[in-house]
């Protein structure tokens, strides 16, 4: 029997601030170009902050404002809207 020693990476949802392991996250990006989005990937340069995927946390990220102060900037409706997309289209998998 094999031993998994690897650690699992762990975020901070900007809503609820709870841990949760970063392939349970989504990330949202900002690039140094001001240009707010959802980064599905993970990978996109830029300051980025994580929200986990419930359409409750997104919902409270959006009325604390929690994303705009982790990015330091105004976020648009459409991201909140690509956030919750992506939630229920991962649910019906």
């Amino acid at each position: 029997m094999a031993v998994n020693n690897r650690k699992v990476p762990l975020r901070k949802c900007a809503a609820t601030g709870q841990m949760f392991p970063k392939k349970d996250m989504i990330r949202i990006v900002r690039t140094k170009e001001g240009e707010i989005s959802v980064d599905l990937t993970g990978k996109k340069s830029g300051r980025g902050t994580y929200v986990s995927k419930s359409e409750a946390a997104v919902e409270k990220a959006q009325s604390t404002r929690a994303i705009e102060s982790q990015l330091g900037s105004a976020v648009p409706e459409q991201v909140y809207a690509d956030l919750l997309h992506a939630i229920r289209r991962e649910a019906i998998k």
